[in-house]
């Protein structure tokens, strides 16, 4: 027989099913009902449910009740600073089973080559990893990357079998305002799904948007900016990252009238907070607690998000579709028993029996060595623009602070929580540095550096003093990029990402070890905030409002310029 016919004979009954989950009960997306029965799957399908069926391999469940398997809707797979396949093996048994990811991080660092590993990997990872088409390498003109991809760049990589469309569309201004290379990918592409990224965007910038068939979008920080999008025929992916942090803001939107048109993702998440919280099972727990309904949640979390981006294999427990399933003690605590991702169980014998793709982007940080005197900032004005930082979020506040110039330098000063932040282009093209103040670290001593740098993944640093910044900035090119807190001449922390300088060649665990001692050493300068080096990221993305900082000074985001 055919693997359709011996999926339909499996589901009749004519033969037995190849497994057969039995004892649990199916909770349906559709009615909200809990369904008593067995669960028959062939290959990697379901073929039957809601009755008694014979398998050749019977696996009891017994007192746990199955959900279709969680679906991130936009996610970095770069930012959970792991491979794909440790990102696999980290989130797949918290029970996310697709994970619709844009590659533009790496991307922008070494351009194509970046996207076809993700695809590549794509296809050995036990979770489908959905490999969407970077659409802003770069994000902007007003930063400098490791590379650019044009519209015929991406026209070879867009029918990959893990694709579904176009990444999200950050270059807002070029789509509002018809910039020709925005309208070649987006001319490309329609017809396809396409994702969307514009913060704040509103009234008639906000329709010329969706009328462009952008039709996702994660960047809604209010329930006001949810509303409107959702009015306008969007729909809204409720995020909550190690930073962007909006779920409180946007959970009493989600009902069981708007579920269908919400989704969840994570954006960006690393190792340590997804051991510490959870993943998507972290975010259902959340909803449910803040009053959302259970039927809510879990639609969002699967059948609204397989049905946002076409994805009709999948999102609920139901004959003929693909068999990921997630077995819970109970829909409240959203604590994953055992986890079906295509059929296939789980385990650790099925993550070790994976082929692994070899990393690419080696040894691609290339910075001129950088002296403490590259961190000065001169000017001949003290009214002084300075970043805001709004902790759980990327988008910042445009402060004006009055620095006192003192030998031709305005100088960090720590009793104001007013420090020095720098990005210094790493590509080796330019050796381009710009530097400009920022509030809201709490940092009373010595620097942090990054190469984890968004969009564009330059070097970034914050400090107090010339000196660690520059050994800090410096030890990055010397272990391929990563994250580096020094303090009085010394590296206090470190973790190396020599994969493009975004992620570790180590297991996730190690990352998280590693992340602890880089926390531990951030809040021994003072820091106060939570996740102060993805932060640090965010403040170099020049399409998130308001002020921002790239390798070519200060940006005004909302003006959409270099102001620097």
């Amino acid at each position: 027989m055919t693997p359709l016919e011996t999926r339909i004979a499996q589901a009749r009954g004519d033969e037995p099913a190849d497994l057969v989950l039995t004892g649990g009960q199916v909770f349906d997306l559709i009615t909200g009902d809990l369904i008593e029965g067995d669960v028959a799957i062939t290959g990697d399908r379901i073929a039957g449910i809601a009755t008694r069926y014979e398998g050749r391999e019977r696996l009891d469940v017994s007192g746990l009740t199955l959900v279709p398997g969680f679906i991130d809707t936009h996610l970095h797979i770069e930012s959970s600073l792991v491979t794909p396949f440790e990102f696999d093996r980290c989130v797949l048994p918290l029970g996310v089973t697709t994970a619709i990811c844009d590659p533009h991080e790496i991307a922008n660092v070494i351009g194509a080559e970046g996207i076809r590993y993700f695809q590549e990997a794509s296809r050995e990872t036990l979770m489908d990893i959905r490999v969407q088409i970077s659409s802003c390498v770069p994000s902007t003109d007003m930063e400098t990357s490791g590379a650019t991809l044009t519209a015929d760049d991406l026209r070879p990589l867009m029918d990959h079998p893990s694709g579904i469309g176009l990444a999200e569309f950050m270059n807002y201004p070029g789509v509002v305002h018809r910039d020709p290379g925005a309208i070649a990918k987006l001319e490309l592409f329609e017809g396809r799904h396409i994702d969307g990224h514009c913060p704040l965007l509103s009234g008639r910038d906000l329709n010329a948007y969706i009328a462009a068939g952008i039709r996702t979008e994660h960047e809604a920080t209010t329930a006001e900016e949810a509303l409107e999008k959702l009015r306008k025929g969007m729909r809204v992916l409720i995020r909550e990252g190690s930073v962007s942090k909006d779920l409180d803001a946007l959970a009493p939107v989600l009902t069981e009238r708007t579920a269908p048109y919400l989704c969840l993702c994570t954006d960006d998440r690393n190792p340590l907070d997804i051991a510490e919280e959870g993943h998507l099972d972290h975010m259902i727990r959340a909803l449910i607690a803040s009053g959302a309904p259970p039927l809510a949640a879990y639609r969002a979390a699967s059948l609204s998000a397989a049905e946002a981006f076409g994805l009709k294999d999948r999102g609920l427990i139901a004959p003929g579709l693909r068999a990921d399933i997630v077995a819970l003690e109970d829909l409240e605590t959203c604590r994953p028993a055992l986890v079906l991702a295509g059929g296939r169980l789980v385990t650790d014998a099925a993550f070790a029996a994976r082929r692994i793709v070899p990393p690419v982007g080696r040894h691609s940080v290339k910075a001129p060595r950088l002296a403490p005197s590259d961190f000065r900032a001169g000017g001949n004005r003290e009214e002084t623009d300075v970043i805001g930082i709004i902790e759980g979020k990327i988008i910042t506040e445009h402060l004006y602070e009055t620095i006192p110039i003192v030998d031709g330098d305005k100088r960090p000063d720590p009793s104001r929580d007013l420090l020095r932040i720098a990005v210094a282009e790493r590509y080796g093209k330019n050796g381009n540095i710009a530097t400009g103040f920022v509030r809201g670290f709490g940092m009373t001593r010595g620097a942090i550096a990054t190469t984890v740098c968004h969009d564009h993944h330059n070097i970034a640093c914050v400090g107090v003093d010339y000196d660690d910044m520059a050994l800090a900035a410096n030890r990055l090119a010397e272990i391929e990029g990563g994250f580096a807190v020094a303090a009085d001449g010394a590296i206090l922390a470190e973790l190396a990402l020599p994969v493009a300088g975004l992620m570790s060649l180590e297991p996730f665990e190690s990352v998280r070890e590693n992340l602890k001692a880089l926390r531990a050493a951030a809040a021994s300068l003072g820091v106060v905030l939570n996740e102060p080096f993805l932060q640090l990221a965010f403040l170099a993305l020049p399409v998130i409002p308001a002020l921002k900082i790239t390798d070519r000074g200060m940006v005004d985001v909302t003006k959409f310029e270099i102001i620097g």
